[in-house]
């Protein structure tokens, strides 16, 4: 990796990234044609399409060596491999996108030997931008030209203090039946319920409509962790690597699993913090219990 410019790169994605926003912007909802995949919640729209085939021209035109991998031309069984691999969702939040919801995103992550290296996340509505490079710090830009905020926000963070102190950020998926969907509507009711029923009584929940925008939030520490089951590698590459930029950590979304790959499909996402990291991660194992989520099939 030492002979690749990762700045360079870097500069290259938030330029495609702006232009990504641009012609996300310039889309009316109302008048796009759009489709599914999985169920009547998993929506793909023409402009999902355009800005994927747009970003893969501009990215492969540039680094024709790298490996490419985005969510609309996905092929199933695919693995990321250990080659330098741009690993992209041109709008995560697609179902904010079509219903004018202002809280969706390009998500561009570079990953090498499958690990995030880079990580640029866009959201046009807001004009706010999030980057990050390995060993050089994340960066949060409000508004572009402006002067870009280190991450996390807070020059001093508090440390974490469990999940009674804690906002924590889930979703709920595409799939909404089976073992899966039923485990995370369980852990949800645990989270919110009050300490006499059982439950952690966290300060609340939050549900972006984005895993790169909810994980990018841990990150600049306004969440404290996000739980995640049946997401993918384009919604997590350039979250990840912010997130660890910043101090956090990246743990398995099943309890146990402290090391998670990129295309993993299970995550627990948790801020920077000068202490109280491991204690929240095994708190929040100890709400899921024996139970675990599969999306190997």
């Amino acid at each position: 990796m030492a002979d690749i410019n990762l700045q360079a790169i870097h500069d290259e994605m938030v330029l495609v990234a702006y232009e990504a926003g641009r012609t996300i912007l310039s889309a009316n909802p109302a008048d796009i044609g759009t489709g599914t995949k999985l169920n009547s919640v998993d929506i793909v729209t023409e402009v999902d399409q355009a800005v994927e085939k747009m970003v893969s021209s501009r990215l492969s035109a540039a680094y024709p060596e790298f490996s490419f991998m985005g969510e609309e031309t996905y092929k199933p069984g695919t693995k990321l491999g250990p080659e330098p691999t741009f690993v992209v969702d041109p709008i995560d939040g697609t179902t904010n996108f079509v219903h004018s919801f202002p809280n969706a995103c390009i998500s561009l992550g570079l990953a090498i030997d499958r690990e995030p290296v880079i990580g640029v996340i866009y959201n046009p509505y807001q004009d706010l931008l999030f980057t990050a490079i390995k060993s050089h710090g994340a960066y949060m830009t409000r508004i572009k030209g402006t002067t870009p905020q280190k991450l996390p926000l807070a020059a001093s963070p508090r440390p974490l203090e469990g999940l009674a102190n804690a906002l924590l950020a889930i979703e709920w998926g595409s799939s909404r039946d089976g073992p899966n969907y039923e485990l995370k509507t369980e852990v949800f009711k645990k989270l919110a319920a009050t300490k006499e029923t059982g439950g952690a009584m966290v300060h609340s929940l939050r549900s972006l409509g984005s895993a790169a925008l909810n994980i990018a939030a841990v990150a600049a520490g306004q969440m404290d962790a996000y739980w995640e089951g049946g997401c993918w590698a384009w919604d997590v590459c350039a979250g990840w690597c912010i997130l660890k930029e910043a101090g956090g950590i990246m743990a398995g979304g099943n309890p146990g699993q402290w090391n998670p790959s990129v295309d993993e499909r299970l995550y627990l996402a948790v801020r920077g913090a000068p202490s109280g990291q491991k204690e929240l991660v095994e708190e929040f194992w100890g709400v899921i219990g024996d139970k675990k989520m599969d999306y190997s099939v």
